[in-house]
């Protein structure tokens, strides 16, 4: 990563997104379906708990994102087939092993976690208060689904006049089409694409 694009540790952010047992295990109720295995084939939750222990060495904001909703889905105010598919496997329930994290991402005292229950991060959270109020300026995003969550993050971020940088190799989707056409046409309009061991260095 370039130096030019790194403010201050305390003025970046790592941001993990989505990264939950029901996505990335799987055991998971959508990890099951493809999206786990094309995780543990790219050694995403590795890298992202790379990610993860250079920004807490160096003293960088973490927060940790998650889709969670009430067990009737009172909460969930989109009407897209995704969310009936959703419902139907009784999927990212509150309290459940599903909306908890791999060990090897298990949030900190201190650390933020925004559970959310669309795709934006930003949307119906505290998340812009919370790195407003940090000071944060640069976001460094991973996780799970390139094309949804991390693209809608960057977009989100960008908007809001965040430095935006996104870790490529510590994230996936289910289909490497969308990851690949999300990373070389879409994401590079709102963040600067990078690499894990970068990052880390």
């Amino acid at each position: 990563m370039p130096n030019q694009s790194m403010p201050l540790a305390h003025e970046t952010a790592l941001l993990l997104l989505d990264l939950q047992n029901e996505m990335v295990d799987p055991a998971g109720k959508i990890g099951a379906n493809g999206l786990a295995a094309v995780v543990e084939q790219r050694g995403v939750v590795d890298k992202a708990a790379k990610a993860l222990a250079a920004a807490r060495a160096r003293g960088n904001a973490v927060v940790h994102v998650r889709l969670g909703f009430r067990a009737d889905y009172a909460d969930a105010l989109s009407v897209a087939p995704r969310i009936a598919k959703l419902k139907e496997h009784k999927a990212a329930i509150l309290g459940s092993w599903g909306t908890e994290f791999p060990a090897a991402l298990t949030p900190a005292d201190g650390e933020l976690l925004v559970t959310k229950q669309c795709v934006n991060p930003f949307f119906n959270t505290g998340l812009m208060n919370w790195l407003s109020h940090k000071g944060v300026k640069h976001l460094v995003l991973c996780g799970v689904v390139t094309n949804l969550v991390v693209e809608a993050t960057a977009r989100a971020a960008d908007d809001a006049g965040f430095a935006v940088t996104v870790l490529e190799d510590a994230c996936a989707a289910p289909n490497q089409v969308w990851h690949d056409f999300s990373m070389q046409n879409i994401l590079p309009l709102f963040a600067e694409i990078s690499k894990t061991e970068a990052f880390s260095a």
